[in-house]
């Protein structure tokens, strides 16, 4: 299989290039130049987290229905990442390179994060960790777990030092870090970097303190006082006064599946028209990854355009996995809402009882 190999520049240009990629005043030449290192420097990500991805479908054979998938970073949100947080550097962002899996429980989760934290086999260096499950991100609510990799392997060095996350995260926990994104979308708004109205922030923190409570780990610390009953009731009169299942229903509707003929399914390139409500998936077979990255920077060119359209770059294996991995490119929030409705029947039965939101 071919990869994209890391560019023969210096860290300060690849930092340069993302200085360049952020500046408002930038001239036209510097940004195409600029562009092409960056998606350059994007690339050569594939080749490690490829390798990440295949260690951890080894780890996993022994979990009962887990989901893996990788990713690289979308361009756009790169710069975004490096415009809100100013003294990140291009060339030691962690999560260029993502790869995730989805487990059934937080015991699973713990285990399989336990496991890689205490394997001397496995080379690569731990270089940073954020237990967001143990000490959830009070601002939205986050639940995770991540681990920051610095990439090691004697036999193919070039790519040695490149950084990689990966995330380990409960199915509760991925449904409504994607209804997030989803809901991010269809409002128009960065809800996932903690951008947008307070309102709906405040709904998907309260949302993922009753979550925790299901899955009886540590609360969101902004809520940690509300009690189950209250957490529930609280979450209750968030959605009302956003109506959010309603919007959610209204916005939500099964996007048509466009899948292009490909030789193969080994990564796919979706793009999310939402106003259009299709999602088109372009596959590509193993040997095709030099395609798919031009393409896939092609599309993107597309969308800094302005066209209302979402492309990413990922690997999960058949349409269904895709689908469950990444809900959010297929307007599919549907887990999220029946949970959401679970609760607040229970927060129906609470306030009969006579329990009040304090």
């Amino acid at each position: 299989m071919a990869f994209s190999q890391v560019p023969e520049v210096s860290k300060n240009q690849i930092n340069k290039a993302g200085q360049i990629l952020v500046k408002e005043n930038s001239s036209q030449e510097e940004i195409f130049l600029a562009r092409f290192l960056a998606d350059q420097w994007r690339a050569c990500h594939a080749y490690p987290i490829n390798t990440f991805q295949s260690t951890l479908r080894d780890k996993l054979r022994d979990f009962p229905d887990t989901i893996v998938a990788q990713r690289l970073k979308r361009m756009p949100t790169i710069i975004d990442k490096l415009k809100r947080y100013p003294a990140m550097k291009l060339s030691t962002m962690q999560d260029i390179g993502g790869v995730r899996a989805v487990l059934k429980s937080v015991s699973d989760v713990n285990i399989l994060a336990k496991n890689y934290r205490e394997n001397d086999r496995f080379l690569h260096e731990l270089i940073n960790e954020h237990n967001y499950i143990k000490t959830p991100r009070d601002e939205d609510g986050y639940r995770s777990i991540h681990l920051v990799y610095k990439y090691k392997n004697q036999r193919n060095p070039s790519y040695n030092g490149l950084r990689i996350e990966l995330q380990i995260r409960t199915k509760l926990q991925h449904i409504w870090a994607t209804a997030v994104e989803t809901m991010g979308t269809f409002l128009g708004q960065a809800l996932k970097s903690r951008q947008g109205d307070q309102e709906w922030l405040d709904f998907f923190a309260l949302t993922s303190s009753a979550f925790a409570y299901q899955e009886k780990s540590p609360l969101i610390p902004r809520f940690a006082n509300l009690s189950r009953s209250e957490t529930y009731i609280a979450v209750a009169d968030a959605e009302a006064n956003l109506r959010a299942l309603e919007k959610m229903k209204g916005f939500s509707s099964a996007a048509k599946e466009i899948v292009r003929s490909g030789k193969g399914w080994f990564y796919h390139l979706i793009i999310l028209d939402s106003l259009e409500g299709t999602v088109k998936i372009q596959p590509y077979d193993r040997d095709s990854f030099d395609q798919a990255m031009f393409d896939y920077t092609e599309i993107e060119k597309e969308a800094a355009s302005g066209k209302k359209i979402e492309p990413v770059l990922v690997s999960a294996g058949p349409i269904d996995t895709l689908r469950r991995a990444y809900p959010n490119f297929f307007l599919d929030i549907g887990g999220f809402v029946n949970v959401v409705k679970e609760i607040l029947t229970t927060a129906k039965q609470f306030r009969k009882k006579g329990l009040k939101h304090i």
